[in-house]
């Protein structure tokens, strides 16, 4: 029953029974915060409803160090309060409800409507959220980034259809800017694939100046050598102004990329990797078993997070 966690009434509920009561009541985030004490970060995952790269993205926060738990968007939506049991939460790639009126648009009004505020008071407690690819879409569509102070929660840029007119299912080359992101800290170059319809980076002059200014702007589209890819396709694979492939919100613990980490988690995701492999044998040495380039965005955030629980732990001895 929908009424079985609320713990206060809204003041618009007291107006009218029926749907419009009902809503208000889904709104609220009804249980008391608590604080999971394990010292290994536990992180959920969303599935259901079209996303689909949630295994993959549980795998990778395992791989790194985690407790990761797959939640069903169903299971969120109708308890809110199971945020506060996580340290980080995974909004994964996919196509959440068939991208009907644009892409993420329908899951996060869904999030919006039944968490409130309280994702946000998940990200100010000290929390991490990520976003790949559907995931980035949707926490634009929810003002979660890049919320720029004074505008928090306001919807100011967007992820707009590809300027190559089609779905782009490619590797790109990457370059991570300084910032104060914590799932992007010691990263310069890499390659990660991307599979999207709907990923050009779109803003404002002044709110991508903004951006900029604040170093909200943690990687962008690039050659492989590393130059600024300019626009030019195929290096810019959709017409992300700036070529901007990823942004993070002012505290550096909300990140949103296009490309998906989680696809390069092992060497042997590469395309290249048996060219690799063979000039490895021709010199007579074995092929190392090595992590793929998107392995650093869960290491760096389950490391970040191990360090903040183990302050906490300390500060209580």
């Amino acid at each position: 029953m929908v009424l079985s966690w609320w713990h206060r009434r809204p003041a618009c509920a007291e107006q009218k029974l029926g749907n419009e009561q009902v809503l208000a009541l889904k709104t609220e985030n009804g249980k008391r915060k608590t604080e999971n004490p394990a010292l290994r970060p536990k992180a959920l995952v969303l599935y259901g409803y079209g996303l689909n790269c949630d295994y993959e993205t549980a795998f990778a926060l395992n791989r790194a160090g985690a407790e990761a738990v797959r939640v069903h968007t169903t299971d969120l939506l109708e308890n809110p309060s199971l945020l506060w049991d996580y340290h980080l939460l995974a909004v994964p790639g996919g196509f959440s409800w068939g991208d009907d009126h644009g892409a993420g648009v329908i899951l996060a009004l869904r999030l919006k409507l039944a968490l409130g505020a309280a994702l946000q008071e998940f990200i100010d407690s000290g929390r991490l959220c990520i976003g790949i690819c559907n995931g980035f879409q949707v926490l634009v569509n929810l003002g979660i980034l890049p919320n720029l102070p004074g505008r928090t929660g306001e919807r100011l840029t967007a992820l707009i259809p590809n300027d190559c007119g089609n779905f782009r299912d490619a590797w790109v080359h990457l370059k991570a800017l300084p910032s104060n992101c914590v799932f992007t800290q010691g990263l310069d170059l890499l390659e990660l694939p991307v599979r999207h319809g709907e990923g050009k980076f779109f803003a404002t002059g002044p709110v991508l100046a903004e951006l900029a200014d604040r170093g909200q702007i943690v990687l962008k589209y690039a050659t492989p050598s590393g130059k600024a890819a300019a626009g030019r396709f195929p290096y810019n694979p959709n017409g992300a102004l700036m070529d901007i492939a990823g942004i993070c919100d002012p505290t550096g613990r909300v990140l949103g990329l296009m490309p998906h980490p989680e696809a390069h988690i092992v060497a042997t995701q590469h395309p290249a990797w048996t060219a690799e492999k063979e000039q490895w044998r021709r010199r007579g040495e074995p092929y190392p078993e090595r992590d793929g380039a998107g392995m650093s965005f869960f290491y760096n955030a389950v490391n970040y997070l191990k360090g903040t629980l183990a302050e906490k732990a300390g500060s209580k001895d």
